[in-house]
């Protein structure tokens, strides 16, 4: 494999505090240089990449993904995940064991790694199912799981909602220096709801979920992680109190980080609109205090990862009635977009957009740096000898989001007609180009 340059681009590497322009030098998929604009001479095979002044950064690591395979490929396949993630600059992505059947036995999370590591597709981080077969019933295997190289455990969307359970997940857990990741919502007051307990719901007639559901799962596994020492980690968490909690128990030094997801610190209640089901997600869509609160949360820290939260779904599942159709909307190919509005907003400086990105949720999953696990391949960051994994964009580039042309199978999306600056120029897997003019 010849060399690559990339010339002409301002670096940005959050996981070393790099932000200047430069070049990068990759060899053999690896890279293999940074430098300060002309400072070395271009090798003799080196294919250039001129950048324009385009952004370069590692390639995204995308935490909260939900994939076809198994049981669903009619949803969304690994192949076509691939070319989605891809058109977002994402080359990493952790996928939720809540398939069919459900991840939890170690052949599985085998399989799923290696479909990662086959030419052209993005790579694959297993979760391990928590408890068998999601069911909130009986802890999975976590050791086996942990051994066959499952990054975390959850349930995904499903909650685990015995206190009991979830104490005895978090102490064996913590045996394997592992991490549990919890939907926080509290099952039986969401209850069959699907929409946030407010004035909306009831002025469209629909079964809400009142906020409190969030606040106290987020309350009472907070107190568990505190007895047992254990890793906990929310998702996608959507309200100001929610966040009030997690707050506070970083600042006791306790093990708790969360994540959330673009539509929550980008879209508000209102954008369910007239019953539009491609803006009903799980958690809901919350009251406009409650999105600046998910905002304010970013920018102090308090926010540890955004994840796209990618659930795609047929059209069948979503052309229902409100309270009957499913929840979720795709998120590969707008995560960057829709995270560089805080950006632009000035609630965040461009690295410390990307550092929600890329080093941070590296760190989380285990694949970053220091934090790495053992044999882990590494990601989120541009340190020399790791993998050439790469996204070029450039943040001032204006496109708009059109359901129907968006790569992937789904295309559920949430921000269909949204005008977005942060446009992805290319994404290179391994040092070889997987989108963009010459993919």
């Amino acid at each position: 494999m010849s060399a690559l340059v990339f010339e002409n681009v301002r670096l940005i590497d959050p996981a070393s505090g790099l932000d200047q322009p430069g070049r990068l030098l990759v060899r053999d998929g690896r890279i293999a240089g940074l430098d300060q604009a002309g400072a070395e001479g271009t090798p003799e095979d080196a294919t250039v990449v001129n950048g324009g002044g385009a952004v370069l950064c590692p390639g995204l690591v995308d935490m909260r993904v939900e994939i076809g395979e198994p049981g669903h490929e009619y949803r969304e396949t690994v192949k076509s995940a691939s070319r989605a993630a891809f058109a977002g600059g994402i080359t990493t992505v952790a996928v939720l064991p809540t398939g069919t059947p459900a991840i939890d036995d170690p052949a599985m999370v085998r399989l799923l790694r290696s479909r990662g590591e086959e030419p052209g597709y993005v790579s694959i981080l297993p979760y391990g199912a928590l408890t068998k077969g999601c069911r909130g019933e009986e802890l999975a295997e976590i050791g086996l799981l942990n051994e066959a190289g499952a990054v975390a455990f959850t349930d995904g969307a499903r909650a685990v909602s015995t206190a009991r359970l979830m104490k005895l997940a978090l102490t064996y857990a913590r045996g394997f220096g592992a991490m549990v990741v919890q939907h926080p919502e509290e099952p039986t007051l969401a209850g069959s709801g699907c929409a946030t307990d407010g004035e909306l719901a009831l002025r469209l007639g629909l079964p809400g979920i009142p906020t409190a559901a969030e606040a106290i799962m987020i309350a009472r596994d907070i107190r568990l992680a505190e007895m047992t020492g254990g890793r906990l980690h929310f998702g996608h968490v959507s309200t100001g109190e929610g966040l009030d909690l997690i707050r506070r128990a970083k600042n006791r030094g306790l093990p708790v980080t969360c994540d959330t997801a673009p539509h929550y610190f980008d879209l508000n209640e209102n954008a369910i609109g007239d019953f539009r089901t491609y803006a009903k997600f799980s958690p809901p869509l919350r009251a406009e205090a409650d999105r600046q609160a998910v905002c304010a949360a970013l920018a102090d820290g308090t926010i540890d990862a955004v994840a796209s939260d990618h659930t795609p779904r047929d059209a069948d599942d979503k052309r229902l009635p409100f309270a009957q159709a499913a929840a979720g909307g795709t998120g590969l190919a707008t995560l960057l977009g829709v995270t560089l509005t805080r950006y632009h907003d000035g609630t965040l400086s461009l690295p410390e957009a990307l550092a929600l990105l890329t080093s941070k949720p590296a760190t989380l999953l285990g694949v970053a740096g220091a934090f790495r696990r053992k044999g882990a391949r590494p990601a989120g960051t541009l340190e020399n000898g790791a993998p050439a994994d790469l996204c070029l964009f450039d943040p001032d580039r204006a496109w708009r989001v059109v359901a129907g042309e968006l790569p992937g199978h789904s295309q559920n999306t949430p921000f269909d007609g949204r005008a977005l600056e942060g446009r992805v120029m290319g994404t290179w897997k391994n040092g070889v180009r997987v989108f963009g003019d010459s993919a």
